[in-house]
């Protein structure tokens, strides 16, 4: 009941517009919120101040200023309406844009040229999606993988014929078996590591980056991995046909290169160790450019092993078809050459021989002087020409120091403070905001394992970071049981140093193009920033549509991006046979980032896409 001093009509009229008032306040500050682009894990503070502004919790109980992970339903005016995308010709089931045979064998075939990347123009690329072959399974859970791939996956038989006696491949029902050989060391990689560990610190943690040259089937990275050592392997898409694709199937990273006229996509001072096993690599063609191009990404102090032509000459010449005389001068250029370098041959035994690169120049003594490169920036590398010259080394003060800085034994390397960050080279990067990239994926690899239980097991075995900065999120998620490819966009910061720096590994690409990998090469990528970063670069669809064609059946993707950005993916996506689900971001519906969760289906060629999921072998750990 109202009194003569406050009429009823009043008291409500009063109350409707304090209600209004309040509600009002609390759309105001909603929308202020929403204007910030946080982004960055600074949603928790934003909702804390947005609620002690508003004090409005109690009167409109929709709002949820809590972080989690909220469904977000998109509003029906914006509701995407996607294409769809049909299957590629059959034929096309392993295609690998810029590497294709037919377009390869219009280039010179001088230095390697043709083996090279050549991707196709614009209007040549396909707008289609690269279907499974019939039969295909979901790869063997590691470390069985490492051993066995399912023939429906890679049926090609070739290198079971041509290395049968080898100890590569072998085809047995219907799987392939990897007894771990090579063909430098029939005797297993594990004798041939065990040989090297001998002379390197494998096993201590001082060696955790490898480069394998002309890999094979990169039987030396699957066995280097029991060491907790991660190797880069490479090898040309040529006659022998699937290399890379076997070693992706068997859960070990590699990518299809070769050392031809371009230099590799990786940054000065990268791996500790590289290696050639019998790699086919003319070392000392173009006055040793070639080795020039590994001292380039070999670190100081890092190691270089060569193991057959021409080492062991005085055994193996009549097997090489090749004079005495003429395998003694290479191996005497080769040494040479590691000599200009201010590499140390540390040991030569049978078929082996182990390089070690100086820490710094003034541990060098070189006999004669070298050209040394003029270029600013040695690891502005995407498409540059390889030149005839030594990469200098960083300047030190004294004679024990490691020129570009000391690293730490990994583990411990993986969250120290990189030396590319403690020297100040990366612009905007300093320890302090490190530290909280650190902090802040490990916080968001938490919130992903909460969306899928399944990262971090054995399920998602090749992983991949489209966009990767400091490395923060492949730190988050290291373990035995998964490894990710690093992937720093050309349009992007330059920061692949501090991802090897960390003992990561990772490489260069322009997402405007085709990834040097075969398909159904990944079974978990990463994409944060990647479409806002390209929107204005090339079209969204085309990125999608590589996503596609790397990714297996049953793969997932997680996208991070602005919700504008999203929804547009999401259009595309739905129709390229993916699940999707778009999410709110770890710290609250108020953050304008948003997460996008997508499933591929299981189909492979011949399907009418509505096939329900394999589930064969999908074991877990």
């Amino acid at each position: 009941m109202g009194s003569k001093h406050n009429p009823p009509g009043n008291n409500r009229s009063r109350s409707t517009l304090s209600l209004l008032v309040v509600v009002g306040l609390c759309c105001f500050f909603y929308l202020l919120g929403a204007w910030q682009k946080s982004g960055f894990g600074k949603g928790d503070s934003i909702a804390m101040e947005i609620t002690k502004q508003a004090q409005c919790t109690d009167i409109v109980t929709d709002l949820d200023f809590e972080p989690h992970h909220n469904t977000v339903k998109i509003p029906h005016k914006a509701d995407p309406k996607p294409v769809s995308f049909k299957p590629c010709d059959v034929k096309l089931k392993d295609y690998t844009p810029c590497q294709e045979q037919d377009r390869a064998m219009k280039f010179p075939r001088e230095n390697m040229i043709y083996r090279e990347r050549h991707c196709p123009p614009d209007n040549e690329k396909l707008r289609c999606l690269v279907p499974a072959p019939k039969g295909y399974m979901t790869p063997f859970p590691w470390p069985k993988s490492r051993d066995y791939v399912h023939y429906a996956n890679a049926p090609f038989k070739s290198l079971t014929v041509e290395k049968a006696g080898q100890n590569w491949v072998q085809f047995q029902g219907n799987v392939f078996k990897f007894p771990g050989g090579g063909t430098m060391f029939p005797q297993g990689a594990d004798a041939y590591i065990e040989e090297l560990a001998s002379v390197i610190p494998i096993k201590d943690g001082s060696v955790r980056t490898a480069l394998d040259t002309g890999c094979g089937v990169a039987s030396w990275g699957a066995y280097m991995l029991k060491r907790n050592v991660l190797t880069m392997s490479f090898a040309p898409r040529d006659n022998h046909e699937a290399q890379v694709q076997f070693a992706l199937e068997r859960g070990v990273p590699a990518i299809i290169a070769v050392l031809g006229s371009i230099l590799l996509p990786y940054p000065a001072r990268a791996f500790d160790m590289a290696q050639c096993s019998r790699c086919l690599i003319p070392w000392t063609a173009n006055e040793g450019t070639y080795l020039m191009e590994v001292d380039r990404v070999l670190r100081p102090g890092g190691y270089w092993v060569l193991s057959g032509p021409p080492i062991n000459w005085k055994t193996w010449h009549k097997t090489w078809n090749r004079t005495k005389a003429e395998l003694n001068a290479e191996q005497k250029r080769i040494e040479g050459i590691a000599e200009s370098l201010c590499w140390e041959k540390k040991y030569e035994k049978g078929d082996i021989a182990i390089f070690r690169k100086k820490i710094n120049d003034r541990s060098c003594d070189r006999s004669t002087p070298v050209d040394t490169c003029k270029r600013k920036d040695t690891d502005d590398v995407w498409y540059k020409e390889i030149e005839t010259c030594v990469t200098p080394f960083p300047k030190v003060s004294n004679e024990e120091e490691v020129a570009g800085g000391k690293l730490k034994k990994f583990p411990e390397r993986l969250f120290a403070v990189p030396p590319s960050i403690s020297k100040g080279l990366i612009n905007g990067v300093d320890e302090e905001s490190y530290q909280e990239d650190i902090n802040l994926w490990k916080k968001r690899v938490t919130g992903y394992k909460r969306i899928n239980r399944l990262i971090g097991s054995t399920r998602y075995r090749n992983v991949m970071d489209m966009n990767a900065g400091l490395g923060g999120f492949a730190a988050a998620l290291e373990s035995p049981k998964s490894w990710v490819m690093n992937v720093i966009p050309t349009i992007n910061k330059n920061t692949l140093s501090v991802v090897y720096e960390r003992g990561l590994i990772g490489i260069y690409h322009d997402w405007c193009e085709g990834f040097s990998t075969y398909p159904r090469t990944y079974d978990f990528i990463h994409a944060s920033g990647v479409f806002s970063l390209y929107q204005h670069s090339c079209k969204l669809e085309d990125i999608l549509l590589e996503t596609d064609r790397i990714l297996r059946p049953e793969g997932i993707v997680i996208f991070r991006d602005e919700v504008d950005v999203l929804n547009d993916v999401r259009k595309i996506v739905d129709g390229m046979r993916w699940d999707t689900k778009l999410m709110d971001h770890e710290d609250g519906p108020l953050v304008p980032e948003k997460i996008l969760v997508a499933t591929k289906q299981y189909w492979v060629a011949g399907d009418d896409g509505n096939n329900s999921p394999s589930s064969s072998n999908s074991e877990e750990e």
